[in-house]
């Protein structure tokens, strides 16, 4: 397989063959984010304009403690806290409550400048992949190859392949591929969810569970790509 600038973060999260590879892009990418904005992107002009704009998520917040210093936090947090009083909230207030200006910081509560910056990266790491799945054997064999989809991603891929990812032509093959794989997943965990609920009847008394006994966990994982 052709390895350029582009193939090279696609093959690092598919190569594994493990658990979601879509899963495994998305914490690479939330990684980098984080790591980029608690470091010299802090001190970047342009970046500190757009999170004192639009700050950051409770969870980004959280990720952002962990990985960087207090004090880059710290000025991130100060800066961005200036921009909601300086616009929002003034010392001096008066008269009625201003409904943009209501409906303007709601939308700021609501948005996050690394959450932002991994949709964006998503959204160029999907067009990848869809390229190099018509262009490139290689990589349309290791993409059948995977383990599995979460529930969250195979819907996430599906959906940019109806809208113009993927030609017409092709359209059924990916499909096909690309459910088989999520569909065997969802077959062995409701196989597996089956058994495990099965084992409190009297009837199974003495069963084994061992191998079930985190179906849930694992189950959960599937529909929410999240992990527990």
């Amino acid at each position: 397989m052709r390895e350029d600038i582009c193939i090279i973060p696609i093959n690092d999260v598919f190569l594994p063959k493990d658990g979601c590879p879509i899963c495994r892009m998305h914490d690479m990418l939330e990684a980098r984010g984080v790591e980029y904005i608690t470091g010299s992107a802090m001190m970047e002009p342009d970046v500190r304009i757009k999170t004192n704009e639009k700050g950051f998520c409770f969870s980004h917040f959280q990720k952002m403690l962990t990985t960087g210093k207090r004090l880059p936090n710290g000025l991130l947090v100060q800066s961005h806290l200036d921009e909601i009083q300086e616009k929002y909230l003034p010392l001096n207030i008066k008269g009625k409550p201003d409904k943009k200006q209501i409906t303007e910081l709601n939308a700021v509560q609501k948005s996050c400048f690394i959450c932002e910056k991994i949709e964006k990266e998503m959204e160029h790491m999907r067009s990848i992949i869809f390229s190099k799945w018509q262009s490139d054997p290689d990589f349309k064999a290791l993409y059948s190859e995977q383990e599995t989809f979460c529930l969250s991603h195979y819907v996430w891929l599906m959906d940019g392949a109806i809208n113009k990812g993927v030609s017409s032509k092709i359209l059924p093959e990916f499909y096909s591929t690309t459910a088989t794989i999520s569909g065997r997943v969802l077959k062995k965990l409701r196989e597996d969810i089956a058994a495990f609920c099965g084992s409190y009847d009297y009837k199974n008394s003495g069963c084994d569970v061992e191998a079930v006994k985190d179906s849930i966990e694992r189950s959960i994982e599937f529909l929410t790509g999240k992990t527990i």
